[in-house]
């Protein structure tokens, strides 16, 4: 048995764009991706601490060092440019291997979404 456990975090960035004519998914700043260990294509929850929507998409890396953070497609109708979201992505794990996992928490600068 596998359970869901957090993976990594990226807590409180702010949104810098919103393209509901582009396919789908969230463009994140490649340095602050892999910082927190998400690679492209993979699953992520956002939550918007604005109006409190949460939703499912995929990571596509941006820019390395550009603080991006783009909702595009359906999601762009979730957020606004300006928005402070949290980034949360997700392992399957067995529950040992869940008591000794360490996740990866990023609290990136708020207002150039890049790290300290």
């Amino acid at each position: 048995m596998t359970i869901e456990v957090l993976y990594s975090k990226i807590h409180r960035v702010r949104v810098t764009g919103a393209d509901l004519h582009y396919i789908g998914s969230i463009t994140i700043d490649r340095s602050l991706a892999e910082a927190a260990k998400l690679v492209e294509g993979q699953k992520v929850s956002i939550v918007n601490i604005n109006n409190g929507e949460r939703l499912d998409t995929y990571v596509i890396y941006g820019e390395a060092n550009s603080g991006e953070i783009t909702l595009n497609g359906p999601a762009a109708r979730k957020v606004q440019k300006e928005d402070k979201i949290i980034i949360i992505s997700y392992a399957s794990m067995t529950p040992e291997e869940a008591k000794t996992f360490q996740p990866v928490v990023l609290f990136p600068d708020e207002s150039s979404n890049r790290l300290h």
